[in-house]
């Protein structure tokens, strides 16, 4: 079969998602069955896998499922005990001191405190977090989606402590053959890692900066009542001295310290300085821009979670330090669990582990519940229960709060069974008896041949397919680094620059994840509309794919840039 027409076919399952929740504006739970039939029916009729790889990739599937919903879970059932404990008005009433205009809000609890939650622990955190976090201070279910959506994309190059880069690019590349052409030019592999985080950090820097922006002018152009870009824009001084509270830190971090740290000391940066500037007044807009009253809005815009004045149980105001505490527990227990070593190994190492699923090398999959945000989420909630309620009303706050999060999550499994098995076979494909490249790698090489030297431009494209395949800026890394590496190398052109581009497009790409859009959704009862967060957030992924691909082309073609192996 020509390349041509592998690639097209290792395409289709991803045409097939687009037409379904896109065009024909199914919702996800009727259309990523349809799609997983596809992908199966390629795998055993065109990449020839066995029945048994297939079965072994969906069973591996259903596990990553299991720990995708406990993250929801952990989310949803923090959201739930804080509306029962009171601290939820507590927090609405804070953002109100701080300032009541919506714009504003957004970018403190999705950009500030989102991206410091990337930083911390990826997984999909910053939205699981925020968006019900947003829903419950008033904003629209769909708007506060979307919003969650777009922290994924500057912080994910280095979020969950540098996860994508340490062991996304690290493994996704041949260590061994390209330190032995490193050596030849007096490099180490060490320098050569460093060099990509270095340009991963100023790409996303430059690219991310407008984030913020692109945030509120997309919530007043869907959301608000006179469907105005304008009144976004009208908060971009705002919005664009938050962007550079964080990319600045940021960037500086990257180039100096490491991928580990940029997304945390960014975000922690981005936080303190913006709520500083903010309730001084710096740079904020002239006129106050709020939501339309609840009653005039579309019923898509709402999800099934509410927060009721007579469902709250405290009768006084609680302090904001108490209010927020159960979150500052949270962000806490990320940043230990992720820093050091000693107590990473003690939880991670508490695991449910499946190795070589039905005797299939490669495939293997395991839960860690202390490890994952689920477990750490469902940590701050027993600390709300006991230092926000009083003592007679904590096991009704604990029932009630974890009967109504475990209604929540059952559609958002159902969707989740069908997505993240297909995005398994999607991967293991490689391993079949036609002796074929993996579908990811088909699709990739379509886009190599059809593009030669303008490669750079779509380069960070690539990387972003990977991440809406996998919902994983990790995995699409590990997929194509490599490949990116190889077609930098015959291009004569610097990899380590083609290969940040691989990095910066793949975290861009999280913004489209069909499961993590599924899951964000889960979370403030909103399954069934994906197709509708999916028309949106493309905009910001197109914008940063193709700024990206254009600094790239840049740095290549007009600067000359070069590195150790070009």
């Amino acid at each position: 079969m020509s390349e041509l027409a592998l690639g097209l076919l290792a395409l289709a399952p991803i045409g097939l998602s687009a037409i379904l929740l896109l065009g024909l504006q199914w919702p996800a739970k009727k259309a990523m069955p349809a799609v997983l039939g596809l992908t199966i029916l390629l795998a055993l009729f065109v990449w020839d896998m066995t029945g048994t790889r297939v079965l072994a990739s969906i069973l591996q599937g259903l596990v990553v499922t299991v720990s995708v919903m406990w993250i929801v879970f952990g989310a949803i059932f923090l959201l739930n005990t804080l509306k029962f404990t009171g601290a939820i008005q507590s927090i609405r009433q804070g953002f109100a001191t701080i300032s009541p205009d919506r714009r504003v809000q957004a970018i403190i609890i999705a950009w500030c405190f989102g991206t410091f939650l990337e930083g911390a622990s990826g997984f999909g955190t910053p939205a699981a977090i925020a968006a019900p976090l947003m829903v419950a201070i008033g904003f629209p279910a769909m708007a506060a989606v979307m919003i969650g959506m777009m922290i994924q994309s500057t912080p994910v190059s280095f979020g969950a402590v540098g996860t994508p880069i340490v062991i996304g690019v690290s493994n996704g590349l041949d260590h061994a053959s390209i330190s032995t052409k490193l050596q030849e030019n007096g490099w180490a592999w060490e320098q050569f890692i460093q060099l990509i985080t270095s340009e991963v950090a100023i790409i996303h820097g430059i690219v991310g900066t407008f984030m913020p922006l692109f945030m509120i002018i997309m919530m007043t152009r869907f959301f608000g009542k006179n469907r105005s870009w304008k009144e976004g824009f009208a908060a971009a001084p705002f919005a664009i001295f938050a962007g550079i509270t964080f990319t600045l830190p940021y960037a500086l971090t990257g180039i100096f310290l490491g991928p580990e740290f940029p997304a945390l000391i960014g975000g922690l940066c981005s936080l303190f300085v913006v709520i500083f500037a903010a309730k001084r007044g710096f740079l904020l807009p002239k006129t106050t821009w709020d939501f339309e009253d609840k009653s005039t809005w579309p019923i898509d815009w709402s999800g099934k979670i509410e927060i009721k004045a007579e469902d709250v149980m405290g009768g006084k105001t609680m302090s904001q330090v108490k209010a927020w505490l159960p979150y500052l527990v949270v962000a806490a227990l990320l940043v230990i669990t992720r820093v050091f070593p000693t107590i990473k190994s003690f939880v991670a190492d508490i695991n449910v582990g499946f190795t070589d699923i039905l005797q299939q090398s490669g495939i293997s999959a395991s839960i860690a519940p202390l490890y994952l945000p689920g477990g750490l989420l469902m940590l701050g909630a027993l600390a709300a229960i006991l230092l926000q309620c009083r003592s007679g009303s904590r096991r009704r706050a604990f029932s009630t709060a974890f009967g109504e999060s475990s209604r929540t999550i059952i559609g958002a499994g159902f969707v989740l069974m069908f997505t993240i098995p297909m995005v398994r076979i999607f991967i293991n494909s490689g391993v079949n008896m036609s002796d074929i490249v993996s579908m990811p790698m088909a699709s990739a090489q379509l886009f190599a041949s059809v593009f030669g030297n303008a490669f750079p431009l779509i380069s960070p494209t690539i990387g972003a397919l990977g991440a809406f395949i996998a919902g994983s800026n990790t995995i699409s890394n590990m997929m194509f680094s490599q490949f990116q590496y190889e077609v930098a190398m015959n291009l004569q052109l610097s990899p380590a620059i083609i290969v940040a581009a691989q990095a910066v497009g793949a975290a861009a790409g999280n913004m489209i994840a069909i499961h993590n859009v599924v899951a964000a959704s889960a979370t403030v009862g909103l399954l069934g509309q994906e197709g509708a967060t999916l028309r949106k957030t493309i905009l910001p992924t197109l914008y940063y794919v193709a700024v990206a691909g254009g600094l790239v082309m840049l740095a290549l073609y007009g600067l000359n840039l070069t590195g150790p192996l070009a």
